[in-house]
């Protein structure tokens, strides 16, 4: 019998025994309820749950899953008018809000450490012909990471987020029938700690509770979890995790984000990934990406050097990296405007471009300078070697935030690109400054030719029609802190 899965091509034996142990695990567990979950343009998870008994069936089948969850603005609203002839141009398969399937990677299955009797699969949508969904932004990274691998290297990424955690004081607001709206309230809030004591050991044990709670889910999902800090702003802390490949950094992105709210949710905690929280007084989340090739063949890093290049002063780039380090900054550099809305892609993130706040505003790289775009970590000899980007908010897609890395720095490897001087001076101006706008930002990406042709134009005209909904609704919103509290506080 031939099932959905055969009919995609991914049902190969390995597949096979992948979903033979996952059902063997689902049976023995005593798990009653499985999550089919899928991340979204967004980078949020959406999907639907099955009862146990009929994973393992879905596994091969398929879930249906409608259309329009991939038409979705950050409201919720459908940005394509899929009932008018015409309305969905370019995008075959998604006309009259069609249904989509989908299927889930066995392999990926764990029990969710917060949910009773509850296991959790990730998945990707297929066409009902079994035909992939190259929109899927999962898939947008799995074709980057391929074409990296074609010249031969891989990408190793480290995550250093940012977030903010607050005690809900009442969900009233939230869950008021009077109140409900598109999108609607956020519940009402408190701090865990008052901020501007930057890694002081008393606020962290003020806000040991929910950063246990973090603590605890990450590791029991299997996450690589490093250390949990609190952060300079009221109420703001920070995870770091250890490097992955960049597929499975992502993954492990998107699982965080979704757990650690949940997580905190049911013990009485909120948890935004939102870049400035609709506050007074707050501090800005960055999504800082360390980055480093690996050589595919040998596993060594790309990017170290055993010795300073030949004649190259302390503030040129080949007296730390090589030079195929060199050209990937260079790269990052050269389509630094291009990728910016892959990397900051809400109305609220460009409200972190500030001087002296350690974040970027200009399109500078720096050797461990940490209000530079680009830091350069690292030195002659040092297996860590590694770029870090700094421009991120940490409500990004992770899959489009990495895809825009690894395309941006092929480029550079490709053209042999060079990279300027580093600055000493991040906040004194330059040549190029970052964009200041989420409109600015899809202007600058679609003067990008390499980007756009590295991601396939039908991508971009999908991304930038969603994100202009987006961008017009804040733009003609009269309250735009009441845009920031129902569009982003009460959703990411």
């Amino acid at each position: 019998m031939s099932h959905f899965a055969h009919r995609c091509g991914i049902h190969d034996g390995a597949r096979q025994d992948a979903l033979a142990q996952t059902a063997r695990l689902i049976a023995a567990s005593g798990v009653e309820l499985v999550r089919f979950a899928w991340c979204d343009l967004h980078g949020a998870t959406r999907g639907k749950t099955l009862v146990a008994s009929a994973a393992a069936q879905a596994m091969l089948d398929g879930v249906g899953m409608v259309s329009t969850l991939l038409l979705k603005d950050t409201s919720d609203r459908t940005a394509y008018k899929v009932f008018e002839p015409g309305g969905a141009p370019g995008l075959p398969g998604f006309e009259f809000a069609s249904n989509l399937l989908l299927l889930a990677d066995p392999s990926s299955y764990r029990q969710l450490p917060w949910a009773p009797a509850t296991g959790w699969l990730q998945a990707q949508p297929w066409f009902q012909d079994g035909q992939p969904v190259d929109l899927d932004t999962r898939r947008v990274l799995q074709r980057a990471v391929n074409r990296l691998s074609r010249a031969g290297y891989g990408l190793r990424c480290g995550l250093e987020i940012e977030f903010h955690i607050y005690r809900i004081d009442d969900t009233r607001p939230q869950l008021d029938p009077q109140q409900a709206a598109w999108p609607g309230l956020g519940p009402a809030v408190s701090m865990i700690h008052p901020g501007y004591n930057l890694l002081s050991e008393s606020w962290c044990d003020m806000a040991e509770e929910p950063l246990r709670i973090v603590q605890h889910t990450a590791q029991a999902l299997g996450l690589p979890l490093l250390s949990l800090e609190v952060e300079l702003g009221p109420s703001q802390v920070e995870a770091v995790f250890e490097a992955t490949d960049a597929l499975t950094a992502a993954d492990n992105m998107v699982l965080f984000r979704s757990a650690a709210r949940q997580a905190l949710r049911r013990a009485g905690y909120h948890a935004t990934f939102m870049c400035r929280p609709p506050f007074p007084n707050i501090m800005s989340s960055g999504w800082h990406l360390h980055q480093s090739l690996v050589d595919a063949t040998s596993g060594a890093n790309a990017f170290m050097r055993d010795t300073p290049a030949e004649g190259s002063m302390p503030n040129q780039a080949g007296h730390t990296l090589s030079a195929v380090g060199e050209h990937y900054l260079a790269g990052l550099l050269e389509h630094a405007r291009g990728m910016t809305v892959f990397c900051t892609p809400t109305a609220n993130g460009y409200g972190r471009f500030r001087p002296n706040a350690l974040a970027p505003q200009s399109v500078l790289w720096g050797r461990d300078n940490r209000g530079a775009r680009l830091r350069v970590i690292g030195a002659c000899g040092d297996n860590a070697t590694r770029i870090e980007n700094r421009i991120g908010e940490p409500a990004a897609n992770p899959y489009l935030y990495l895809a825009s890395q690894i395309h941006a720095g092929l480029d550079g490897i490709e053209r042999r690109l060079t990279a300027p001087p580093a600055t000493d001076a991040p906040y004194c101006g330059a040549d190029v400054s970052l964009p200041t706008s989420l409109g600015e930002a899809l202007e600058a990406l679609h003067a990008d030719a390499a980007l756009t042709a590295a991601f396939g134009s039908p991508f971009i005209d999908y991304l930038s029609r969603i994100k202009h909904s987006e961008r017009l609704r804040f733009e003609q919103a009269d309250d735009k802190d009441d845009f920031h509290q129902r569009e982003y506080f009460s959703r990411y």
